[in-house]
């Protein structure tokens, strides 16, 4: 028992570098993927294959190998040329690839809107703006927030792809306790921290999908 107390602050210090990373790619993500998501239904061609093919490609490749991409290629691309510290890395690469699929999420509840709602709007004399603030967005966050929770929890379980940059998160602590003591011990206590904020996330959501309920009376 005091051997797994000892780890609670060695991997609680591991956790602040993992809370870090995925409040800042929600941050990032969520308002990017509702502006990718309206720029994929817009009106204009160009706009709408530009932010599919991107959609495509940040959805069709590995989250980590857009990560080594960012973090060791990029310096070496063409006017570009920027060199990123890892922890910014790491977060631009997780914030476009959550991006892209919180864009899809969003997508596809913004069109599940029947469009009767719009042309109503349209006839009480509301703007597009308006009629997106408070008929459809309200709809669309009660319609999205199942499939929303269940990236939020892979984004928490995907912030260990990190290892490969050499931070120093949750799964890379253990890891080192664990070649240090040779004991899987530190793993296990690892797991608890994980299980511990997907509980709190689950928990969220659905004290969120009773709070919007209401738009399905």
């Amino acid at each position: 028992m005091d051997y797994v107390l000892s780890l609670l602050g060695p991997l609680a210090e591991g956790a602040k570098v993992t809370l870090t990373l995925f409040f800042i790619t929600l941050a990032l993500a969520v308002p990017l993927g509702l502006v990718l998501a309206l720029a994929r239904i817009s009106k204009w061609p160009l706009l709408s294959r530009a932010v599919n093919g991107y959609i495509w490609l940040m959805r069709g490749t590995p989250l980590m190998l857009q990560m080594l991409f960012i973090y060791f290629a990029l310096p070496f691309v063409p006017v570009i040329g920027i060199r990123l510290p890892d922890f910014p890395a790491a977060v631009v690469a997780f914030a476009l690839n959550y991006a892209a699929y919180f864009a899809e999420i969003f997508r596809a509840g913004i069109q599940s809107v029947d469009r009767g709602q719009y042309e109503g709007s349209k006839v009480l004399g509301m703007t597009y703006l308006q009629t997106l603030r408070r008929i459809v967005l309200p709809q669309m966050v009660q319609r999205v927030l199942p499939p929303m929770s269940n990236e939020t929890i892979t984004l928490v379980k995907d912030t260990s792809l990190i290892y490969v940059l050499a931070l120093n998160d949750i799964l890379r602590t253990a890891r080192g306790i664990v070649q240090r003591d040779f004991t899987t011990t530190p793993f296990l206590v690892a797991a608890a921290f994980y299980l511990l904020m997907t509980l709190l996330l689950t928990w969220f959501f659905q004290h969120m999908e009773k709070r919007y309920a209401k738009y399905d009376q």
